[in-house]
């Protein structure tokens, strides 16, 4: 554990048997696990599914049937819940070893001695450091106060920050803005006030997102088609067909069977955790799986300059004394080194400028600090009065900030600090008031008091040098990057022309932004860079962007990142950001490299276009297995009516069981792991149905037609068959056809899936084909598998009826994009889009 220097005197904290009591009588900040299931739910949640219920039931029907091999099917419910344990176990481990690195640690004090523990050692009445960026992770009591400022938006929607004295509770879920202090833990556990909500917001769950809800919808979908069509197939199975009964219950499941998507959401599943473990490998921790989703939609990514483009750390390059401030000058007023020496060993909580002054002078001299007003977003500057303590004479009143800020913009020595940051430097101003920092301001003045400036604090920043690669990736990919900063906005621009991204020249000061949404969207969507911009114009920003339909991703470090975090499509914090950042961002950069974000992004696009490209192949199969079951029940039962024959379901279990093999199966689990690199499209749903539909009514209607072609006399064939459970020669030849063209048209859907070709996708194809063409020629596989090619005639017309759904499925693949296309064109230029 880290140790922390710090003054306990008045508060020591719990001693180490204080703590260990409470720890035994259980009023500990116990939280939940982090993956918010355990290994048992995982497991329950994979085995006790719908679809695994369904060919449950349907093996049971097979097996009472004594034909074993035509329940083969039933190895699906061992495959789909092994993989998705395994899966998601593996996810959930992943997840947790992240969490425990990100996860913020408060600082408590025990035996008169600060330490820094995990959230969940906090016990009851333990005394909690806290400072600018700290979140709140139980609720308690303040007992120390040195103006310090919490924002408890998050709780209670409101927007200003509400300051806290001794006395005044505090609660979870809230984090410090500004100030320093300590606060007594009265709640802890579950009685915390956001225990529960932080529990629910950090839970390892496939939540609601446009690919989760739109294969839902499908699914609900496929729900009311099979409710006719099963109820069709029995009909004619058991009613209808001169089929014994062993015989009918085997064509009944054979329908049945294949309009179950069985692997549509176990490969949705699957693609997500794996998506998880690799991003893990990365050490990036993904708070929320539609992150994945989220950011692989994202054309806008706001990024902070500070902890972004730039490192954290920086290095004072020089102090400059105003024009009009000469050596003496300085000598009277207190000596500027001495006055940044002090500043900065009495900073409670230093941020990144503070801490290179503390560098740079390590030597403080011996002043007590009588008043302080510290460091916001908001107002850009801080500001402490000083007295010695061996003379007890006042030392001044001292303001360290913005130049443009504290200053008239329009002043010599704002002026001496634009031109500095025009060179990419951080410029701050040391000035001296004639009033004690705390003193309220007028109205028209952004600081106490008359403001005399004394000399220009110049900070230099180092550019990550990731960070220009990472802005090539986007623009590649054709994601717009705005830099969005509280620095000088011609600093910013500097920064930003360094890495080829704008100039300084177009970079927006943000004290000109309109307050108007479309106004604002107009010139932060003309505009690169911005400067001077405060936390709510952050989150203004990013409302404006979303008001015309952009995905945006915001990137952020600091608490005055916050709200912007909270409020974008996908908030990304640095694992070195404040814990408030963190704990609201979906995505956790804990290496806090912003060059992992187009890791992050790809393997979003990877997720999303995998699984649209194998959603067209399960969605075809059910489609073809629900119109294939209605036509032959239609068929049977117009037949029973008008007195032409009946018709049973032309295949057996093991025939559905092997179709799904070679066109489904193993290609669908390969594709749903290959790169893509495609940026995710909304309209899921649509472009889905609109390339299975076609090509399930192709490939359903082919295969009935051959079937009606090569068995134009119905059942006839099985009478005296009525208690073999086996199709007569006949009745095998006329199924292995209907079959036989069956996967022809389902591999080339296959094909047209898996465009565009590279070697892989080539070598899978070519493996499918080749396993279909072993399993049909060879007798060992036919003989096991229930198949007869041996009559040519047959294979002649389900060869041709095949060529014909091919070049149907290979025209529809033509015509369905374009007509998409041509859609989405005249969305984009509606009225309500522009």
């Amino acid at each position: 554990m880290t140790q922390v220097t710090t003054e306990t005197a008045d508060n020591p904290g719990l001693t180490a048997a204080e703590v260990a009591r409470r720890v035994a009588d259980g009023q500990v900040n116990d939280r939940p696990d982090r993956s918010g299931r355990t290994v048992f739910d995982i497991v329950r949640a994979n085995v006790l599914t719908r679809i695994n219920a369904i060919l449950g039931v349907l093996f049971v029907i097979v097996a009472s049937t004594g034909s074993l091999i035509n329940g083969l099917f039933g190895l699906l419910i061992v495959a789909n819940s092994s993989v998705g344990i395994i899966q998601e176990v593996r996810a959930k481990r992943t997840l947790d070893k992240l969490a425990i690195v990100g996860q913020a640690r408060p600082v408590v004090r025990r035996d008169g001695e600060s330490t820094d523990v995990a959230p969940d050692e906090v016990v009851l009445d333990d005394i909690i450091e806290i400072g600018p960026g700290d979140q709140i992770v139980v609720d308690g009591e303040m007992v120390e106060a040195l103006a310090v400022d919490v924002d408890e938006s998050l709780l209670t929607g409101e927007a200003d920050a509400v300051d806290k004295t001794p006395g005044d509770p505090i609660l979870s879920g809230s984090f410090v803005v500004a100030g320093a202090g300590a606060y007594r833990a009265t709640r802890v556990g579950a009685d915390a006030y956001a225990a529960q909500l932080a529990a629910e917001a950090s839970k390892f769950t496939l939540v609601s997102s446009e690919l989760r809800s739109g294969i839902d919808q499908i699914l609900k979908v496929i729900t009311w088609l099979l409710i006719p069509a099963g109820i069709l197939t029995i009909i004619n199975q058991l009613f209808i067909s001169d089929n014994g009964i062993r015989a009918a219950l085997l064509g009944m499941v054979a329908a049945l069977v294949p309009m179950v998507p069985e692997g549509l959401v176990l490969m949705t599943s699957i693609a997500f955790a794996v998506g998880v473990v690799r991003l893990g490998q990365r050490q990036c921790l993904v708070n929320e799986l539609p992150a994945i989703e989220g950011l692989a939609r994202v054309n806008v990514v706001c990024a902070d300059k500070t902890g972004t483009l730039t490192e954290n750390g920086m290095r004072l390059a020089d102090v400059r004394l105003t024009r009009g401030v000469d050596a003496v000058d300085a000598t009277e007023v207190g000596e500027v080194d001495r006055v940044l020496a002090a500043i900065a060993a009495h900073d409670p909580r230093p941020n990144a400028s503070i801490q290179a002054l503390a560098e740079a002078y390590p030597d403080p001299p011996r002043w007590t600090m009588s008043a302080l007003e510290p460091f916001t977003s908001a107002k850009k500057w801080s500001g402490m009065s000083f007295r010695d303590d061996t003379t007890d004479a006042d030392m001044g009143n001292w303001l360290i900030g913005a130049p443009d800020v504290l200053l008239d913009a329009d002043s010599d020595v704002a002026a001496d600090a634009a031109e500095l940051g025009v060179q990419g430097l951080r410029v701050l101003l040391l000035a001296r008031t004639d009033v004690t920092v705390d003193t309220p301001p007028s109205d028209d003045r952004v600081a106490p008091g008359t403001v005399t400036p004394i000399a220009l604090v110049v900070l230099e920043q180092r550019v990550r040098p990731d960070a220009r690669d990472t802005l090539d990736y986007f623009a590649g990919q054709r994601v717009q990057v705005k830099v969005i900063s509280g620095d000088n906005a011609a600093s910013v621009g500097a920064v930003a022309a360094s890495l080829g991204l704008g100039s300084p020249a177009t970079s927006v000061d943000a004290r000109s932004l309109p307050t108007d949404t479309d106004e604002l969207a107009d010139v932060v969507g003309r505009g690169v860079t911005f400067g001077r911009v405060r936390p709510d114009q952050k989150r203004a920003m990013v409302a404006a962007l979303q008001s015309r339909g952009d995905t945006v991703a915001m990137t952020g470090d600091g608490v005055n990142d916050v709200m912007a975090l909270k409020d974008a499509d996908i908030g990304v914090a640095m694992g070195s950001g404040s814990s408030a950042a963190r704990s609201v961002a979906q995505i956790v950069l804990l290496d806090n490299k912003f060059a992992t974000l187009p890791y992050v992004v790809a393997e979003g696009r990877r997720v999303i276009g995998n699984i649209e490209r194998v959603s067209n192949l399960f969605l075809t199969k059910t489609v073809y297995a629900v119109l294939l079951a209605l036509l032959v029940g239609v068929a049977g039962v117009c037949g029973e009516v008008f007195g032409f024959g009946s018709i049973s379901y032309p295949f057996q279990p093991i025939h559905v069981t092997i179709s799904a093999w070679f066109t489904i199966g193993i290609p669908a689990f390969v594709l749903s792991l290959a790169p893509n690199s495609e940026r995710a499209r909304t309209g899921f749903v649509r472009r889905v149905l609109a390339q299975a539909v076609p090509n399930g009514i192709i490939v359903g209607l082919a295969t009935f037609a051959t079937y009606i072609i090569v068995n134009p006399g119905g059942n006839e064939m099985a009478v005296g068959a009525k208690d073999s459970i086996d199709f007569t020669p006949e009745q095998t030849q006329a199924a292995t056809a209907a079959l036989i063209t069956l996967l022809m048209v389902a591999l080339y859907v296959l094909a047209v899936v898996a465009r565009p070709y590279t070697w892989w996708k080539v070598a899978l194809l070519a493996l499918s084909v080749g396993a279909y063409v072993l399993i049909f020629t060879w007798t060992w596989t036919q003989e096991l598998f229930r198949l007869d090619s041996s009559n040519v005639q047959m294979v002649s017309v389900a060869v041709m009826v095949g060529a014909v759904g091919v070049a149907a499925v290979e025209a529809v693949s033509r015509v369905v994009p374009r007509l998409i296309a041509v859609r989405d064109a005249r969305a984009s230029h509606s009225p309500r889009n522009n």
